[in-house]
């Protein structure tokens, strides 16, 4: 997590937020997460409590001197007119509400499940928006095959090999960027670390294997930072796409 982020946690937030990363394993990316909505949580509960004027910045509301007992004194009202406040002053979507509702149940469950520092959960029985199903958007072969043929410019091999990797094993854009070479095992499988850290072994088929094959060569090797040397994918300044 950012450190300026850090900063502006009050211990509590801070523990927990270790908790999510070093307990319960979650990756740097949803940590981030957690964080903002609880972030503009407890700006808004600020805001309510101190009268403060509707138009002071958010980034002048400290977090710092929150302490257990206001955390004590949130109640499910409270958590609901955030909600409505989310959806009606922030135009938040019903995905991006849910969301936040993920975000304050597993803070407050944390407090009174994990710490027993709360006794009474306010957000126990707070309810996700209801999401709309949509079949999930694909393109088809000749869609894919246009698109891996106007692959060009200074890095088409990198290019090329990232696409397929996509179109060929399903991966997600960030999964793709996290990548490693010891990702790519001698049995023609790689390692792909997915969402909430968890580890899956996909086949690369022949189209697979003939990208990295001319992929690999191309790539730099020297003037890449340290933390950057096991990167599979680089960009033009030699660090992690």
């Amino acid at each position: 997590m950012k450190k300026e982020h850090m900063a502006q946690c009050f211990p509590i937030l801070q523990d927990y937020l270790t908790y999510l990363e070093v307990i319960k394993g979650r990756s740097a990316l949803t940590v981030e997460e957690y964080f903002l909505d609880l972030r503009t949580f407890f700006r808004f509960m600020k805001r309510q409590r101190l009268q403060l004027p509707d138009d002071m910045p958010d980034e002048q509301i400290s977090l710092l001197d929150i302490d257990l007992p206001f955390l004590r004194s949130v109640t499910q009202t409270d958590i609901l007119q955030y909600m409505s406040y989310a959806k009606n002053d922030r135009d938040n979507t019903n995905r991006t509400r849910a969301r936040k509702t993920t975000s304050l149940r597993s803070f407050f469950r944390y407090l009174t499940e994990y710490t027993h520092s709360l006794t009474q959960n306010p957000a126990a029985d707070l309810s996700q928006p209801k999401l709309k199903k949509s079949l999930p958007q694909y393109l088809t072969l000749e869609q894919s095959l246009e698109l891996l043929h106007v692959v060009h410019g200074e890095f088409a091999q990198r290019d090329y090999c990232m696409l397929t990797l996509l179109l060929n094993c399903g991966l997600r854009r960030a999964e793709v960027a996290a990548l490693n070479l010891t990702d790519i095992r001698a049995d023609h499988t790689l390692r792909v670390l997915g969402k909430g850290n968890k580890e899956r072994v996909l086949y690369l088929n022949d189209a697979c294997q003939q990208a990295l094959n001319s992929y690999l060569p191309t790539r730099p090797v020297d003037g890449v930072p340290a933390k950057d040397k096991n990167a599979l994918f680089l960009s033009r300044l030699k660090q992690r796409i």
